[in-house]
C-alpha cells in the first residue's frame, strides 16, 4: 500500500479532531510515504503518510500532517469508527483504517521501541526508533488509543507507557521531545519520564513523529481538578473558601513549587542569560503590536487599551530581562495531579509557531502568567455552566456566588505565586555577583513583567474566544476590567 487517493484523505481529515484546517478551504496536494511497517499474519501492513495540505483562503499556506494507515483485505468491524475508505488497485480492494485506533497496528510501533532498547536506536520500515537508557518496555504490552486530545493522538501501552503521535508536523527538533529528554536526564520528579521517540529524514530535514513516555496511572487533569474544586465551593455558599472542601490554595502552592523546580532545571540544562534594556524594549514592542492587531478583531478591548499600553510601557523601562527555555503554553490543562504530586506535560510550546521560534529563550513569567489565567478560567467556566442549568438564582445568591468565585481565583493565584517565588529562592543557585534573578532586589521587575504577561495573555484569549467560542469572551473581558480598575 503506497499510493493513495488524495480525496480519500481529505474526506477523513475533516472527520478528525486533530486536523487544524476544518472550516477552511483546503486540498491535499501530496501524500508521500514515510514508512512501511510490514505486519505478519496477525498484524496488518501499515503505511505512514506525510500529507501536504494547501489552503485556498486569504491566509493561504501549507501544513504537513502525519497519517498512518493500516490496510486489510476484509472489513474490520472492531475499528469501524476509524475507517478511512477502500482502495482499489489491479482489481484488488484494500480497506484502510487510521492505524492509531488499531491495537494490532500499534503493536508494530511497540516492536520498534523494543528493538531499540539495547543499542539505543533501531531502523524499522523507514523509521528511526530512539531510546533513552533506563525503563524496560515489554513487547507484550497491550496498546489502546486514548481519548480527549485534539491536536495529537495518544496510545497507552497497558499502565506502563504512553505514546504521543504528533499529527501536525514541522521540520526540526520537536520541543516536547527536546525538553522532556533534558528533564528526564536531569531526573526531574515533575514530568513524565521520556522513554524514547520516533523520527525520520525527508529531503535532508529531520521530522520527529512520536514520543514514548511514562504513563501516569493515577493522574487527574489539572483543569478538571480545579473545576471540581470550584463546584464544591459554590455548592455551599455559606462556607468561606479556606474552610471549604473546595479550597484549591494548597494545590496551587504545590503547583507553583513544581513549576519553580522545572524552571530551575531547564535553566541548568539549557542556555539562559540576562539580556540588556534592548530586550525589555523589544518585549514591550511585541506586546503592543499584538494589542494593535487584537483591537482590529475585538473592538471590545478598546476601553481597556490605555491601561494595557501603560503595562507594556512599564516593561520598556526595565534595565534588562532574564530569559531561558520555558514551557511556552502553560495552563492547568497542561498539568496532571498524581498520587505523588503535580506533573507538567506537553512542552511543545505555542501552537502555530515553527519549532525554531518555540525554542527561543523567554521569560519564565510567561509560564507563570499562563497558569494565573487558568485560575480565572476555572470559576468562569463553572459559573457559565450554572447559568445554563435552567435554575434562576435571586440577586443575593448571584452576588455571593460571584464573590466566592472571585475569592477562589484570588486565593489560587496568590498561593501559586507564593509557592513559586519561595521555591525559586531555594532552587536557583546564587550567581557570581552574590544574588540571582529571583532575589528580593528584583521584586519590582517581577511585578512589572507579570502584570504585562497576564495582560498580553488575556488579550490573546479575547481574540481566541471571539473566533472560536464567542460565548466565553466574558471570561477574559472580566479580567481586562479588573486590570483596568488597578
Amino acid at each position: 500500500m503506497t499510493s493513495i487517493d488524495h480525496a480519500l484523505i481529505e474526506g477523513y481529515l475533516v472527520r478528525t479532531r486533530w486536523f487544524g484546517g476544518k472550516g477552511r478551504p483546503f486540498a491535499v496536494t501530496r501524500a508521500r510515504v514515510l514508512a512501511d511497517l510490514s505486519g505478519d499474519q496477525d498484524r496488518p501492513h501499515v503505511t505512514v503518510y506525510l500529507v501536504t495540505v494547501e489552503y485556498a483562503d486569504e491566509a493561504g499556506g501549507t501544513e504537513l500532517y502525519q497519517v498512518p494507515l493500516a490496510g486489510y483485505d476484509d472489513l474490520e468491524e472492531r475499528i469501524s469508527h476509524a475507517y478511512v475508505g477502500a482502495l482499489e488497485a489491479d482489481g484488488h480492494v484494500r480497506h484502510v483504517y487510521d492505524a492509531v485506533h488499531d491495537r494490532d497496528a500499534m503493536a508494530l510501533w511497540l516492536d520498534g521501541f523494543v528493538a531499540a532498547e539495547d543499542a539505543g536506536h533501531a531502523e524499522v520500515g523507514g523509521l528511526r526508533f530512539r531510546r533513552l537508557p533506563g525503563e524496560h518496555v515489554d513487547a507484550d504490552l497491550r496498546p489502546s488509543p486514548m481519548t480527549g486530545e485534539q491536536s495529537n493522538s495518544s496510545v497507552r501501552f497497558d499502565e506502563t507507557a504512553m505514546m504521543k503521535i504528533f499529527r501536525k508536523l514541522s521540520p526540526g527538533v520537536n520541543p516536547d521531545i527536546e525538553i522532556h529528554e533534558e528533564l528526564t536526564r536531569g531526573e526531574s520528579e515533575y514530568v513524565a519520564a521520556l522513554y524514547g521517540w520516533i523520527e525520520t529524514t525527508v529531503d535532508g530535514e529531520l521530522l520527529q513523529l512520536a514520543m514514548l513516555q511514562e504513563f501516569l496511572r493515577t493522574a487527574t487533569d489539572g483543569f478538571e481538578l480545579a473545576l471540581a474544586s470550584v463546584r464544591t465551593l459554590l455548592a455551599d455558599l455559606e462556607q468561606e473558601p479556606d474552610d471549604s472542601g473546595g479550597d484549591f490554595a494548597g494545590e496551587a502552592a504545590r503547583l507553583g513549587e513544581a513549576l519553580a523546580a522545572v524552571h530551575a532545571l531547564m535553566r541548568e540544562r539549557f542556555p539562559a542569560e540576562r539580556r540588556g534594556p534592548e530586550a525589555s524594549a523589544e518585549l514591550a514592542r511585541a506586546m503592543t503590536e499584538r494589542l494593535d492587531r487584537a483591537l482590529r478583531v475585538a473592538p471590545e478591548i478598546e476601553a481597556f487599551a490605555p491601561r494595557l499600553r501603560d503595562a507594556y510601557a512599564a516593561v520598556a523601562t526595565l534595565d534588562g530581562l532574564d530569559v531561558q527555555r520555558v514551557h511556552g503554553d502553560l495552563h492547568l490543562g497542561q498539568t496532571l495531579r498524581t498520587s505523588r504530586g503535580w506533573r507538567i506535560v506537553d512542552f511543545e510550546g505555542e501552537p502555530g509557531r515553527p519549532f525554531h521560534e518555540r525554542s527561543w529563550p523567554d521569560s519564565p513569567w510567561r509560564d507563570v502568567a499562563g497558569m494565573l489565567r487558568s485560575f480565572d478560567y476555572a470559576p468562569g467556566v463553572v459559573e457559565m455552566s450554572l447559568a445554563g442549568s435552567g435554575r434562576i438564582p435571586d440577586e443575593a445568591e448571584r452576588t455571593l456566588r460571584a464573590e466566592r468565585a472571585a475569592e477562589w481565583a484570588s486565593r489560587a493565584r496568590r498561593h501559586f505565586i507564593d509557592g513559586y517565588v519561595a521555591a525559586l529562592a531555594s532552587e536557583v543557585a546564587p550567581d557570581e555577583g552574590g544574588g540571582h534573578p529571583w532575589d528580593d532586589g528584583r521584586e519590582e521587575e517581577r511585578r512589572v513583567l507579570l502584570d504585562a504577561y497576564v495582560a498580553d495573555k488575556t488579550v490573546y484569549e479575547v481574540v481566541y474566544e471571539k473566533r472560536n467560542r464567542p460565548g466565553w469572551t466574558g471570561i477574559p473581558l472580566s479580567t481586562l476590567a479588573r486590570i483596568d480598575e488597578g
